[in-house]
């Protein structure tokens, strides 16, 4: 049975640029049911937790990024961070990301909160 809300996009181990084409896709395929239609249209996000990586470089930035624009071409949906470590919202700080994702979203290492620099 077809879930009625996409799953967590989950994102473990080191991300490395080749990686990256293969998460999009696998987003993609959250995002989209097999018509191409969006399968929640109505829903404003999509979370993708980011707990499980072993190293934060800008090989993961860019991975961020990417799935976020992945997120916002499936009709302006937001790239919801969970479990983001805190070296990842400090670089998408530092990059200027921050605005473009909803970072600090979930629990565990990142925890909740707006992120580094972004106030209360």
């Amino acid at each position: 049975m077809e879930s009625m809300t996409p799953d967590v996009l989950v994102v473990t181990g080191r991300v490395t640029r080749a990686v990256v084409p293969a998460l999009c896709a696998e987003l993609e395929s959250l995002l989209y049911d097999a018509d191409g239609a969006v399968r929640v249209p109505d829903d404003d996000g999509v979370d993708c937790d980011v707990g499980g990586v072993v190293q934060v470089d800008l090989a993961l930035v860019e991975a961020v990024a990417r799935l976020g624009l992945v997120a916002r071409r499936a009709g302006g949906k937001r790239l919801r961070l969970r479990d983001a470590p805190p070296e990842l919202l400090a670089l998408l700080d530092l990059l200027g990301l921050s605005g473009v994702l909803d970072v600090g979203y979930g629990t565990g290492r990142g925890g909740y909160g707006p992120g580094p620099g972004r106030g209360a």
